[in-house]
């Protein structure tokens, strides 16, 4: 939960934190990766399920052997802890104070728009929300014994504005509604509000925008892959260690439909067939999040020339240095 104060105090580095954002799929880890490696720089992730640890083939995790420049963000946590944007907030800010003391430049590749604003956006959340909260606990009860569905309809009966603008699948937000709620506000309400807050680390934002046809065809065959590269059996493996139980990896694409097809409750093609379609809604949410930011400005990655984007990028941030 954050509130709309805004942080104190100043956030200074030598050097602003470039934001490579996109949707699933539009080439963002690729496009941080190079800048990065262009302009002595390391790469933080923003992405809300890459920090759990064992969940590599599933999120799009970039393989150690793959990475040439320090990569942060990543195997943060084990699946059965909570994580959230507050924590993802300092463990950033953490990063980019480090990275520019040792004279290096802090690229933050953002697929989880609140992640990204929560890290330079003067958002400030309240302590201790992790840990014994009980109406985050009794809801997650809740979701687990009558499911999402019905999860949402109560947050309808009790807060019809909030539940209108959240999707009924997304069970963090519903959650986080019922909790507003306990504070004597609204998620419609916050949502409207924490669009003014404003920015509190230094940052430019470059976007890569694709097609919507180009990006499904993308996120059709970067499942496949997953499914080559052996999600089925990293899956297997989380569930021997325990992943069912966790708090919030269990409900992550890609993760929770395998899971569907090893109860037995759909075939294996039918859970590839729902990953992809609940990736390309995903990445539809995505655009529409980060499209609302007036700051980014946007290069067409319709080509998937990685070379040709960061050239292209690098052009761009000269020119914001220059104004």
């Amino acid at each position: 939960m954050a509130s709309t104060q805004q942080t104190t105090g100043t956030f200074t580095l030598k050097r602003p934190v470039i934001c490579v954002v996109g949707p699933t799929a539009s080439g963002k880890t690729d496009m941080a990766q190079q800048l990065a490696a262009r302009l002595n720089g390391e790469v933080v992730s923003a992405d809300s399920m890459q920090v759990y640890k064992g969940m590599d083939i599933g999120t799009g995790k970039l393989p150690a052997s793959e990475r040439i420049v320090p990569h942060h963000g990543f195997d943060l946590v084990d699946p059965g802890q909570p994580y959230s944007a507050a924590l993802f907030q300092a463990y950033a800010r953490t990063c980019f104070r480090d990275i520019d003391k040792r004279g290096k430049r802090s690229v933050l590749a953002g697929g989880t728009g609140f992640y990204v604003r929560a890290a330079i956006d003067a958002y400030e959340f309240p302590e201790g929300e992790q840990v014994g909260n009980a109406i985050r606990d009794k809801w997650n009860t809740f979701a687990n014994v009558h499911g999402v569905e019905a999860l949402w309809r109560e947050l309808q009966k009790v807060d019809p504005q909030s539940a209108s603008v959240i999707p009924p699948a997304d069970v963090k937000r519903v959650i986080r509604a019922f909790e507003l709620l306990a504070d004597g506000t609204s998620y419609a309400q916050q949502k409207e509000r924490l669009a003014h807050i404003e920015q509190y680390v230094p940052a430019v934002f470059i976007g890569l925008a694709v097609e919507p046809n180009i990006l499904r065809t993308r996120i059709q065959a970067r499942v496949d892959h997953m499914i080559e590269q052996g999600l089925v059996e990293e899956v297997k493996g989380l569930l021997k260690d325990g992943f069912r139980e966790g708090v919030t990896a269990p409900s992550a694409i890609g993760y929770k439909e395998i899971v569907s097809a090893l109860d037995g409750a759909c075939s294996l093609e039918e859970a590839i067939e729902a990953i992809k379609t609940a990736t390309c809604r995903y990445a539809k949410r995505q655009r529409t999040w980060f499209r609302k930011d007036k700051r980014i400005h946007w290069l067409c990655a319709d080509s998937g020339d990685t070379d040709a984007l960061a050239a292209e990028a690098l052009t761009v941030l000269d020119k914001l240095n220059s104004d």
